[in-house]
């Protein structure tokens, strides 16, 4: 709501298309927030920021929301809301989220293991940071299509078919997918003979033959069915249904390269069929292509990705198509998504977006590894999780029945590890450190579910139930102006990771409520009071609960009732 007035009121002083870029200041009052759009808006105007302020000022309505606006130092603009404002936002009849207002199609894709062996720790980031967009958009009212382009083609499939084939067809290796992989990856790289056997059982697996195609599912089955307990145990909504893998383009891909050739954009460069665009050159300058048929015939991960962008964009219908991809698939979607645009892939109002994320790097620096220097699986990862989770439960609470226990440490354990990713900034690497994410203080989960734990149990001594009151709210004390404040900022919040798909800035903004939450728990007593205000101040906490609650499930973090 500020941002809209603002932005009307800089339209209306001259400044059409300046970013009212609106929050709390660098050092709030209770209530009190800054818009800073004026400056950069001054700056492309070529005037004075402070002249520019004052002509907002003259255009800005804030009766009944502000008790306060002034300009401050060069052009800032200072607003201190109404206490009934803030607490008008927070009437408990109020949603805590309202829709978009232009509903729109959002395809996903994320998580895109590599079906030939299990996950493992480089999966965890897109596969967390994908769903938690995904409950963010789909909180918001778009309509989501989740889409998990799995690997399940190419010559590492050939491999595995040409192993099980030497060692017999009900082998139990198979019960250990990553350890099968391995030998069959050793046999590959060592023995020249099964290498061409391996590559003639691609050839088989591309043309369909019956039994080569039963033992490619039979690994799909196996390692998808490993994919759906991972997802499962991380609360991930993705199932067999948003598979849409690799080999659902094969049979797209002769005409991909046909169009492109109608387009005129394919050029033969040493027998393969390239792209060569002018924006992509090495650093010599010399073209950069993008190879989308080899010289044997055989095709890429380009081919198959622009058959993809096609299908999202013109089957699907996408307004837009958010990749979760790591940082060092960069140039090859800057490369993809131009080339679709201009062979015409990419309808007019689909918008393709790569959002690459950095590393998780053990304490050495070092990309995170076991103690022996292998993968870390994710299965082992999220059982050391709980592991840990639970020693902390059972110290705190070791009265607690065994099953809740259970519960409590799968729930904090799966939390932290999630928490401590999605805190981060997506395109920075971050240290695995298992001390810092399992802690119960600053920026991890356990605080954020000790806070919720925390309300919870005030409304049970009081004998009520969380989420049982109604009514609006009185605002008489600065740590209730302070929490209140923050609380009405959770949609602006939302909303920002919808555009910008940064989930970290939602996490620190729930370490704040958290915070502030302390802040008033400790000066503002509650249940003792005289009413209204014992009812005021439950209220309150209600709503902090409530957007713990909601904040963390867009997250994909469960809450729990005791910690």
């Amino acid at each position: 709501m500020l941002g809209q007035r603002v932005s009307e009121a800089l339209a209306e002083a001259g400044a059409q298309d300046a970013p009212p870029v609106v929050g709390p200041a660098t050092r709030p009052e209770f209530g009190h927030y800054q818009a800073n759009g004026v400056m950069g808006a001054a700056k492309r105007l070529g005037t004075n920021p402070r002249a520019l302020a004052e002509r907002v000022l003259a255009e800005l309505d804030l009766e009944g929301i502000a008790s306060r606006v002034e300009i401050a130092g060069p052009g800032f603009i200072n607003i201190h809301l109404e206490p009934a404002f803030i607490a008008a936002q927070l009437d408990t009849g109020q949603p805590l989220l309202e829709p978009a207002t232009e509903s729109m199609t959002i395809v996903v894709d994320y998580s895109a293991p590599n079906l030939a062996k299990e996950m493992h720790v480089g999966h965890l980031r897109s596969t967390i940071i994908g769903d938690a967009l995904v409950r963010v958009f789909t909180a918001l009212g778009h309509h989501v299509i989740r889409q998990n382009h799995v690997g399940d083609w190419g010559t590492q499939f050939g491999m595995l078919i040409a192993h099980l084939e030497e060692i017999g067809a009900n082998s139990e290796q198979l019960s250990d997918l990553e350890m099968f992989y391995q030998a069959a990856k050793r046999r590959f790289d060592d023995d020249q003979a099964f290498a061409q056997r391996a590559r003639s059982q691609v050839v088989a697996l591309q043309s369909g033959e019956p039994d080569v195609r039963a033992a490619w599912r039979r690994f799909i089955d196996i390692s998808l069915n490993h994919c759906e307990t991972i997802y499962q145990r991380l609360g991930v909504q993705l199932t067999r249904a948003d598979v849409r893998a690799e080999s659902a383009y094969n049979d797209d891909l002769q005409d991909i390269v046909a169009q492109l050739d109608d387009a005129g954009l394919l050029t033969r460069s040493d027998g393969a069929d390239c792209v060569f665009l002018d924006q992509f050159t090495r650093k010599d300058g010399t073209p950069l292509p993008v190879i989308v048929r080899k010289s044997d015939g055989g095709y890429l991960y380009a081919t198959t990705d622009l058959a993809a962008i096609r299908y999202r964009c013109r089957t699907l219908h996408a307004d837009r198509v958010l990749y979760f991809v790591d940082a060092r698939q960069s140039l090859h979607f800057q490369q993809v998504f131009a080339v679709a645009a201009k062979a015409g892939f990419v309808t007019e109002s689909c918008e393709l977006e790569h959002h690459p994320f950095g590393s998780i790097l053990g304490p050495d620096g070092r990309p995170f590894r076991t103690r022996a220097g292998g993968v870390v699986k994710l299965t082992d990862l999220l059982d050391e999780a709980r592991r840990r989770a639970e020693r902390l439960v059972r110290a705190k609470n070791p009265d607690l029945p065994e099953a809740q226990i259970d519960a409590i440490a799968e729930a904090v354990g799966i939390g932290a590890v999630k928490y401590a990713d999605l805190s981060k900034s997506r395109t920075t690497d971050y240290v695995f450190d298992w001390d810092q994410m399992l802690s119960f203080d600053g920026n991890t989960a356990p605080y954020l579910q000790y806070a919720h734990t925390r309300i919870n149990s005030m409304f049970q001594r009081g004998g009520l139930v969380l989420g049982s009151l109604s009514g609006r709210m009185r605002l008489a004390e600065p740590a209730e102006h302070d929490l209140g404040a923050l609380l009405i900022r959770f949609q602006e919040v939302v909303d920002q990771v919808a555009r910008d798909a940064f989930p970290h800035h939602l996490c620190g903004y729930l370490a704040d409520v958290a915070a502030r939450f302390m802040q008033f728990y400790e000066s503002c007593p509650v249940l003792n009071q005289d009413e209204p205000i014992r009812t005021s101040r439950l209220l309150l906490s209600q709503r902090t609960a409530d957007v713990l609650k909601t904040g963390l499930g867009l997250l994909g973090i469960e809450t729990v009732e005791r910690m």
